[in-house]
């Protein structure tokens, strides 16, 4: 029945990614190729060269692909949100760049948390069982401070991303502190991120400026 719960989930929620995908602007057959999650560096500077190109005229059509997207992969624990925080200091001015890419991984996260508490219990409990407990232990050592705490954890490489939005609920962190923990740990490690994403742009930019800077671009 979990089982059941999450892939029907799954599929609601990749037919609203199909649904942002339709109603985004016709696009030509080499920026179709480039509309996909990216994987690298190359990947990201291709996908943001197209996004930039309809950002102006389609702004609000752009940045709901990128928000569903962002919170679809943060959702699901799939690989990839860390080439999208580079993609928004592409595509955007900092100060947004990095409240996107915050609350993004706030809300991905805490749906993760959500979907962890309705079907992940057994998951936890049959595989995650040692590493849980031990967590758990740490939780009350901070239970007083636990806010702190996650932004702790969101900034180091302690515990991995995933285990934190699955165990969470389990071991009774609240969604509220995982929230807001969630959302200010991710900033730091972000500003890595999406500064390395202004410089791609820059780069990018200046080659098309420069004809003799061609080969950054």
């Amino acid at each position: 029945m979990s089982l059941l719960i999450l892939v029907s989930i799954f599929l609601s929620a990749a037919f609203v990614m199909f649904l942002v995908y339709k109603n985004f602007p016709q696009l030509s057959e080499e920026e179709r190729v480039n509309m996909k999650v990216p994987r690298d560096m190359d990947d990201a500077k291709a996908l943001g060269k197209v996004l930039s190109k309809y950002k102006d005229t389609f702004y609000v059509e752009v940045l709901v692909a990128y928000f569903a997207t962002y919170i679809f992969l943060q959702t699901f624990a799939i690989p990839g949100s860390i080439f999208l925080s580079i993609l928004s200091g592409f595509l955007y001015p900092f100060p947004l760049a990095l409240f996107l890419v915050c609350l993004c991984s706030g809300l991905g996260a805490s749906f993760c948390y959500m979907l962890s508490y309705l079907v992940g219990r057994p998951v936890v409990y049959k595989y995650l069982t040692e590493k849980a407990v031990k967590w758990s232990q740490q939780v009350e050592r901070h239970r007083e401070h636990l806010i702190n705490y996650i932004i702790f954890l969101r900034i180091t490489p302690f515990l991995p991303n995933w285990f934190i939005n699955i165990t969470s609920p389990v071991i009774n962190v609240p969604l509220k502190v995982f929230f807001i923990g969630t959302f200010l740990g991710v900033a730091p490690p972000s500003f890595i991120a999406i500064k390395a994403g202004t410089t791609l742009y820059q780069l990018t930019t200046a080659g098309k400026l420069f004809p003799g800077t061609q080969y950054l671009s």
